[in-house]
């Protein structure tokens, strides 16, 4: 168990990456975190060190800022949506996976935290695309040098309020969250508690390595 973490973000441009961030800012479990990405995240505080780096399949200018760190909280995401498999798995699996193995050779103490999805397919063989590249980047990452990896899969997070990336169309289906939670609560939480949960998986750590719905909600707690 450790008191005081530091962590590497990145996905921060986008809606969970902000919540993660976000709730890392608030934490005081967090002492450091670095943002890693292709453009500025918006956020200043003391807390804050942001590396801006433009080509994700290749980190070696950047590789001697990026040890030191007890945790990877991995966030970056693009949806399946119109993408075919090849060039959906370069953007899933092969940059999660360049980046991670980056971070492997420099922190062999490190939890890698992979945002994954309700639905992965972890035996890689479903008929469903993203589900069996998702599937095979959690299970790879479980074969990297690391203390541990932990695939999060989230189905639907309720955004936290004032954060500037929320996707728009929770505008007009966040009334359902509240009648989801009662009904469903193992397929509802919110992104407040995927942040939550991080953190904890790299303080308290975790007995398993895939936290579905209900297993993110329980950390949170």
């Amino acid at each position: 168990m450790q008191s005081k973490i530091n962590v590497i973000i990145t996905g921060a441009t986008g809606m969970v990456g902000e919540g993660v961030l976000h709730e890392c800012i608030l934490s005081d479990k967090v002492e450091k975190i670095l943002v890693v990405g292709r453009k500025p995240c918006g956020v200043t505080n003391s807390k804050l060190t942001e590396i801006i780096h433009g080509d994700f399949y290749n980190f070696s200018e950047v590789e001697n800022s990026l040890s030191g760190y007890d945790a990877c909280f991995f966030c970056l995401g693009k949806s399946s949506l119109g993408m075919n498999e090849d060039d959906y798995t370069k953007v899933t699996y092969k940059l999660t996976m360049t980046f991670a193995k980056t971070l492997s050779k420099l922190n062999k103490e490190l939890t890698f935290c992979y945002v994954s999805g309700t639905g992965t397919d972890g035996s890689e063989k479903g008929k469903i695309m993203w589900a069996r590249v998702k599937g095979k980047t959690e299970n790879d990452l479980r074969n990297l040098p690391y203390k541990k990896a932990i695939a999060f899969r989230p189905g639907y997070m309720h955004p936290t309020h004032g954060l500037k990336n929320t996707l728009g169309f929770y505008k007009y289906i966040g009334w359902i969250y509240p009648i989801g939670r009662k009904l469903f609560p193992n397929h509802f939480s919110t992104l407040k508690e995927l942040g939550i949960a991080m953190i904890n998986s790299v303080i308290n750590g975790s007995e398993l390595d895939v936290l579905e719905v209900r297993d993110i909600n329980k950390l949170a707690e």
